[in-house]
């Protein structure tokens, strides 16, 4: 009699999407690790690049029901995965997700239509020369948009603009409380110190570390004064603000409306050092533009 032909070893689709996830995974850590040391952390390359990797070995999992879904589920779990190794550096997993997503669904929705008609190796082909030039912004010059931006927030305050001026004068308060997207995970003052309204008085505000870095200074001087309107430019920057924007200058404007009213106008000037410019610059011009009104709220009227 003869003995049963042995069983063939055949990997299941879950081994093949663990065994794809792992290479996914594998191939990103790369990735960030070169990116990091090249100094492209703040690049579309990092931002994009990461994702469109994973995006693209993840549509290569055999057997997947869609394309699509199997990109998702894979970024969530490698999001989930990492999130916990990057302590503070949750912040950056948190405004990137979204990014992650939409490159994911840019590489994942086309190709399940394509699989329909039968091509959908080319299409993937074309995905990837397409995302090319927009994963280099940051990278190559030729390929980065301005990274100058200008915020301004006007307020009227329950203060004569004398009192204004005078409060503008003072050392800057930072006891009131930061507004609620500040308060996520961005570096906040824990000390300032400065006063004076004429040209070369400085501001000086120590601002919390994150990601295991230490806390570091903001230093601003007054570069221009004329009744009315200061500005203060920066002339130090320690701090880990710089990871999201350099502050160049903020300028302050007070003018009467009534005896005991005054408008003031708070414009800030910095760059922007994330990419891709079309994602970032929102979220950094709303977290400026929070900033702006903040700095009116503390530092220009009775309620410091």
């Amino acid at each position: 009699m003869a003995e049963p032909e042995g069983k063939k070893y055949r990997i299941e689709p879950a081994q093949w999407w663990l065994i794809i996830f792992v290479c996914a995974s594998i191939c990103a850590s790369v990735l960030y690790r070169y990116l990091v040391g090249a100094k492209y952390s703040h690049s579309a390359a990092m931002f994009e690049g990461i994702p469109a990797l994973l995006a693209i070995v993840l549509a290569l999992t055999p057997k997947a029901k869609t394309v699509t879904g199997g990109i998702m589920k894979g970024i969530t779990l490698t999001l989930l995965v990492i999130a916990p190794l990057l302590g503070e550096g949750y912040l950056c997993i948190l405004m990137a997700a979204p990014l992650f997503y939409v490159v994911g669904l840019a590489i994942g929705i086309p190709v399940d239509i394509a699989k329909k008609k039968a091509r959908g190796g080319a299409t993937l082909s074309c995905k990837i020369i397409l995302l090319l030039p927009f994963c280099l912004e940051g990278v190559v010059p030729q390929l980065t948009f301005s990274r100058g931006q200008t915020v301004e927030v006007t307020k009227i305050v329950d203060s004569p603009a004398p009192r204004v001026e005078e409060a503008l004068a003072e050392s800057p308060r930072i006891g009131m409380q930061l507004p609620g997207f500040l308060r996520i995970g961005f570096p906040h003052p824990l000390e300032a110190n400065g006063h004076g309204l004429e040209v070369g008085a400085q501001r000086a505000i120590l601002f919390s570390g994150a990601e295991g870095d230490p806390a570091g200074w903001l230093v601003m001087r007054i570069a221009k004064r004329r009744p009315g309107f200061a500005r203060f430019e920066t002339t130090s920057d320690s701090s880990k603000l710089t990871q999201w924007i350099l502050w160049d200058a903020s300028e302050v404007e007070w003018t009467p409306v009534d005896a005991t009213h005054t408008r003031v106008t708070w414009r800030i000037h910095f760059e922007r050092q994330l990419d891709p410019a079309w994602y970032f610059t929102p979220w950094e011009r709303g977290a400026v533009r929070l900033a702006a009104g903040y700095l009116i709220d503390a530092n220009a009227g009775e309620q410091r």
